[in-house]
């Protein structure tokens, strides 16, 4: 554990020594916690050699969806303004469904958890999460009302962020025929 830890401080630190030895690590590793520490040190430092690493976990687990959801979940955490597109993109891919509350919880719960995107000063991060929220009201109120508890912090925020979260809230609040889930946390989010 300490190693894996050490691992990711040296990506910060030194991302050219640390790629070389995040790449050792993920190819000698011999079980899954040293890979998964690997990719996520890996998505700490941006270029080529990340994305090779991200594609050869994703086929080394190709049949495995509950590693799967750790590999979507390392890429919605990556704290880069590209990470938005990255998340949508994802949304496409063969291992995603909106149906599976798993991958939901992975990809789009794992971007509300990213601090830095989900906060965008654009406030594209919250329209994000409010547009979720309602699509995925319709088919699973639970794991909706989940992702719009993301926005439980807004009043601590500076006041350009607080009222982007603010309409973004809003909006959700505002949809007609919400789950009593959702629109409950809604109104008391706003109250």
């Amino acid at each position: 554990a300490l190693r894996n830890e050490a691992l990711g401080l040296i990506a910060l630190a030194e991302p050219a020594q640390g790629a070389a030895q995040v790449q050792a690590q993920f190819a000698q590793a011999d079980n899954l916690t040293d890979r998964l520490a690997a990719l996520a040190a890996m998505t700490l430092i941006p270029g080529a050699a990340r994305e090779e690493l991200i594609e050869r976990f994703a086929a080394l687990y190709a049949d495995e969806p509950l590693v799967l959801d750790k590999w979507l979940m390392a890429q919605a955490l990556i704290a880069e303004p590209e990470t938005l597109d990255r998340v949508k993109t994802l949304m496409a891919h063969q291992a995603f469904s909106l149906g599976n509350p798993n991958r939901v919880r992975a990809l789009i719960g794992g971007f509300a958890a990213n601090l830095t995107q989900f906060n965008r000063i654009d406030g594209a991060g919250y329209n994000f999460i409010a547009d979720m929220v309602i699509a995925l009201d319709r088919t699973n109120p639970q794991i909706a009302s989940r992702l719009l508890g993301s926005f439980k912090t807004w009043r601590m925020l500076e006041p350009v962020r607080k009222g982007l979260a603010e309409a973004a809230l809003a909006l959700v609040a505002q949809t007609p025929g919400l789950s009593r889930d959702v629109s409950d946390i809604a109104e008391r989010a706003l109250a």
